[in-house]
């Protein structure tokens, strides 16, 4: 086998008759596939709550929320949403970064027999408009800083396609906005953390308030969804046209909730750090749907920090901290590390970049942590591949995760490939997603069938090593990974086209020392606006259009753009030239 990166790694077992190479490598203490809860996901916070009624579910800025008040807050929430009209697979937008509200919220669309639709706080009105119309949407929940740019790509749709209600919540009363010592949020986060803003306007939709909700002692619906009925619908994005709506069922999300749980050796101790967006899929899934199944403690960030995540680790003796690794390499190079207190971790990984090897080997020599990589997709309910806790390799996908069989074959041929051969990274397992809505056609091409199983596509190409360990090496779809958000070219350009002096744009991947890829321009002015805009102008606009991972850090000039016989964009030609 390769050499692993870190000194006395647990020998291979024997391999038995009908397991894959990686199985050598799988944690003893587990089953290579679980059967999960026959339940909806509704009953893991029910469950929690009921054995754990005073554990703290939540901590945010020093503020406590138990089990029983996250259940009692969601019911409450859950049988308004009903009042206002809310029936079981109506699709419910929720708007928020990591806070309280935002899990009550979550699990109080589930208890309501609705639908997750989770968006990208991010995402400024031209954006918005697509997750208001594509999934159907009547009703959004989000909170009052955000509600702006909500209001006003409402007002742009037309009235039959508007919202009807948004409940809006202030972040502020989810703390004491005196906290101080380690729990205290940083200076900085003053205006927008602790501001009152005030309830937008919104052409046909009416305004909720959050606390006045939660006081009605309405009755609850029937809980009356199950395994199969359909849950969470985040959105990607892809090679061509607006982002799209994955499908995920209380089935397939419960799947690794559960198995994220079993894989971290996961306890109702936890204490785990939430910081990464549980607006993604990552989040979502690896920190809030895993930590409410094991009734550990999350404690909340709604934005990075280095300074108050080093602080919040240290005081709250946190366990398990799932994150990308720009945020390790960030907290390490503080001035302040030395002071930090990382003993309590027992376990650290995430995805979305490779981590360096040399922080690596650093949080091993000097914490014994094994950085322990994985990776999955929306499409996925991530991860779909993870290293084992025990045997993890660096810069590595992992093997494929419980219950999950993985492969790579030939993106033409579809044959299966070998040892070190390059092809694409094809899954088949429960957390995968039933399809894409409103989008059959989509749905056919993401799927193909080997050996009778239904295996989804990642569009991802990579190779297998001897030991069955999986490593990316491409992509056959374009995309780019900016400190671990996806940033789809196709999108960037298309929200590029309405800038009046744009006559053509490509969007493609530059390095970037830290962030690993950051996004580049390409840009052909049309003949009236040339040499009458500048790359700080067009950077600026751009900020005020799109989110800001999105946002190209730089912008080239061109004549005109390399274009094939069929008149088609030759991005490679530009992504080759710039190094890619």
């Amino acid at each position: 086998m390769d050499q692993l990166p870190y000194p006395n790694p647990p020998q291979p077992t024997r391999l038995a008759a009908g397991t894959r190479p990686h199985h050598r490598f799988w944690p003893r203490r587990l089953p290579l596939s679980i059967t999960p809860p026959a339940t909806s996901l509704w009953d893991n916070l029910q469950t929690s709550a009921r054995r754990y009624p005073d554990k703290a579910a939540l901590v945010f800025f020093g503020r406590r929320l138990s089990y029983a008040q996250l259940l009692h807050q969601a019911e409450r929430l859950a049988a308004y949403l009903h009042k206002l009209g809310v029936q079981k697979g109506d699709r419910v937008l929720l708007n928020m970064q990591n806070c309280p509200q935002l899990v009550v919220a979550h699990f109080a669309i589930l208890r309501a027999n609705a639908v997750v639709v989770p968006v990208n706080p991010m995402n400024l009105a031209e954006e918005l408009k697509h997750y208001i119309t594509d999934p159907d949407a009547r009703v959004a929940i989000t909170t009052a800083d955000l509600a702006g740019q909500l209001a006003q790509a409402n007002d742009a749709l037309a009235p039959s396609l508007r919202l009807a209600h948004l409940v809006l919540s202030h972040i502020s009363d989810a703390f004491d906005a005196d906290t101080s010592g380690a729990d205290a949020p940083p200076a900085q986060w003053s205006d927008w953390l602790l501001a009152r803003h005030a309830a937008p306007e919104t052409a046909g939709a009416q305004v909720h308030d959050w606390s006045s909700a939660l006081e009605h002692n309405l009755p609850l619906p029937p809980l009356a969804v199950g395994p199969a009925d359909l849950a969470i619908l985040p959105y990607t994005s892809g090679t061509t046209g607006l982002p799209k709506g994955c499908m995920h069922t209380h089935a397939s999300i419960m799947h690794n909730a559960v198995a994220s749980n079993l894989w971290g050796n996961g306890s109702p101790e936890n204490i785990v750090l939430a910081v990464v967006p549980m607006f993604h899929i990552t989040g979502m899934v690896s920190l809030m749907h895993t930590s409410i199944r094991g009734s550990a403690t999350l404690i909340l960030m709604p934005r990075w920090d280095r300074e108050l995540a080093g602080r919040l680790i240290s005081s709250w003796r946190v366990t398990h901290w799932t994150n990308i690794p720009t945020m390790v390499i960030d907290l390490m190079a503080s001035p302040n590390f030395e002071q930090f207190d990382l003993s309590s971790l027992v376990y650290i990984g995430g995805g979305g970049a490779a981590m360096p090897q040399a922080v690596a080997q650093r949080l091993f020599e000097q914490f014994g942590l094994r950085y322990i990589e994985g990776y999955g997709l929306t499409e996925t309910a991530a991860p779909s591949h993870s290293n084992p806790p025990d045997a993890p390799k660096q810069q590595c996908l992992g093997i494929p995760f419980m219950s999950t069989d993985a492969r790579v074959i030939d993106p033409e041929t579809l044959a299966e490939l070998g040892v070190g051969e390059q092809g694409e990274i094809i899954m088949h397992g429960p957390e995968i997603f039933q399809g894409y809505w409103k989008r059959p056609d989509a749905t056919a091409a993401a799927f193909i069938t080997l050996d009778g199983k239904r295996f989804f596509r990642s569009g991802d190409l990579g190779h297998v090593d001897q030991d069955g360990y999986f490593f990316l090496t491409d992509r056959l779809k374009r995309m780019i990974n900016a400190s671990g958000f996806k940033v789809w070219p196709a999108e960037v350009e298309a929200l590029m086209f309405r800038h009046p002096a744009i006559q053509e744009a490509c969007i493609i991947a530059t390095r970037d020392s830290y962030r690993g890829e950051s996004v580049k321009a390409v840009v052909v002015l049309r003949p009236a606006h040339r040499d009458q805009l500048s790359e700080a102008e067009l950077i600026g606009w751009c900020r005020e259009n799109m989110a800001v991972y999105k946002v190209p850090r730089s912008v080239q000039f061109v004549d005109a753009l390399p274009k094939s016989g069929s008149g088609k964009v030759m991005w490679r030609a530009l992504q080759e030239a710039e190094g890619g």
